[in-house]
């Protein structure tokens, strides 16, 4: 069983994770399809601490095993409140819960994306604004649908092009706006 923190910690997380949510991943329309589950109530936040793998990866499998259970709930973040800093950890982390998935026979039903304070795209310079995409206060694993992705890609043609729109609108601000922005998140 995972490490909890105290139930007024878990909802301090959680509340910066929503507030995250809403000015940047909706306010900057990073995610087109975020704004329709969050306003529903249809996210799930699970807060989880300790540096443990094993800890994190139970807490993925329970994630997905409650997936199936509540098709009510369209995606769950699992906030990795504390420890998991270091981008390429957390990167081994992500590839461990991706196995966990993979032999838990999820694949084709679940993705896992990633979000981190120091996320870095490969070859992009590490100064690029780009990064701030998938910047977030939290290291996060987020665990989607692939139902709800094959939707929402039947509903948007153009979602290929997401990314570079993105990249472009996090150039357009600048480093400094990102960072200021991302600061006022973390705790």
């Amino acid at each position: 069983m995972p490490l909890r923190c105290s139930i007024d910690t878990d909802s301090e997380v959680i509340t910066r994770i929503q507030r995250w949510l809403a000015e940047v991943v909706i306010g900057f329309n990073f995610c087109p399809f975020a704004q329709r589950e969050f306003e529903a109530g249809r996210v799930r936040y699970r807060v989880v601490n300790g540096t443990k793998k094993k800890a994190v990866i139970a807490a993925v499998t329970e994630e997905l095993q409650y997936l199936n259970n509540h098709e009510q709930v369209a995606t769950t973040l699992l906030v990795l409140a504390d420890g998991w800093r270091d981008f390429y950890a957390y990167l081994a982390l992500l590839e461990t819960a991706q196995e966990a998935l993979d032999d838990g026979g999820y694949a084709g039903i679940y993705q896992l994306a990633s979000f981190h304070p120091e996320y870095l795209f490969d070859g992009e310079d590490i100064d690029d604004p780009s990064h701030y995409t998938n910047r977030s206060p939290f290291p996060l694993i987020h665990i989607l649908r692939e139902a709800s992705i094959a939707r929402a890609v039947a509903d948007n043609p153009d979602i290929e092009q997401i990314p570079e729109r993105n990249s472009l609108l996090a150039r357009s601000k600048g480093l400094a706006f990102w960072q200021t922005l991302l600061a006022k998140h973390i705790p």
